[in-house]
């Protein structure tokens, strides 16, 4: 069974997920630019009973996403890095933020998402289909 494990920069937190992502994408809305501090969300989701945390206790900031759901970013309070997000919308999945890993080079967007939020100084992989939301 794969395994992708990865945590925040000063090592407070640590993660694991296993077997194969459901989602691996790019969302461009403007939710994930301001919480990333980039154009875009790179994001690789897994079923929740596939995910956990290892290692110390991330903190929660939760704000209502585009759609009116809630969406709840988890991150490192000592050293502020992002790790995963939960949402209202789909309580059954975990969202690993790819930087995060140990090995980013696992993860293989194959979609972009909310490219009516993309910032036009992002150049966004021609080969990738695009959507205005999240498709079904």
């Amino acid at each position: 069974m794969t395994s992708y494990t990865g945590g925040c920069a000063c090592g407070a937190i640590r993660y694991r997920a296993e077997g194969n992502p459901r989602y691996m994408g790019n969302c461009h809305c403007r939710d994930c630019q301001q919480a990333t501090g980039s154009a875009y969300f790179p994001g690789m989701g897994f079923k929740i009973e596939n995910f956990s945390v290892e290692k110390g206790e991330p903190k929660w900031f939760t704000r209502q996403a585009d759609r009116g759901h809630a969406i709840h970013r988890a991150f490192c309070s000592d050293c502020g890095s992002p790790l995963f997000i939960r949402n209202d919308i789909s309580k059954y999945f975990t969202v690993l933020y790819a930087g995060s890993l140990d090995d980013p080079s696992a993860y293989k967007p194959a979609r972009d998402i909310f490219v009516k939020s993309a910032q036009p100084w992002n150049p966004m992989d021609p080969d990738l289909p695009k959507s205005d939301a999240m498709p079904s």
